[in-house]
């Protein structure tokens, strides 16, 4: 981004959030090796996404720097990821449905 004067005028970030996020990410890289390692059942799966979910959203919101841009460019980003999802889970239910199944 460009401003009047010709001058870059992007948000800085200070070092210690990115280590702070990345020790984050780390830890929760940590809890989801152990949970994995703990038998849940049938809410395995909702623990890893979750976790998974909340490593994701830190990367996008710090590394990627969505946190810091205008609130219309991050309702555009939240609606072509839900756009995304919706395709991915209507083509694989489309799979799904089509299966011979013995």
């Amino acid at each position: 981004m460009v401003g009047e004067r010709g001058i870059m005028s992007a948000h800085v970030v200070p070092k210690k959030t990115y280590i702070a996020v990345w020790i984050t990410l780390m830890i929760l890289t940590v809890v989801t090796a152990a949970v994995s390692r703990i038998d849940l059942g049938k809410v395995s799966a909702v623990v890893a996404l979750t976790i998974a979910t909340c490593k994701a959203l830190l990367v996008v919101l710090f590394f990627m720097g969505v946190k810091y841009i205008s609130q219309k460019m991050t309702i555009v980003v939240i609606v072509a990821g839900i756009f995304w999802l919706a395709i991915l889970m209507v083509l694989s239910m489309a799979d799904y449905g089509t299966r011979l199944w013995s």
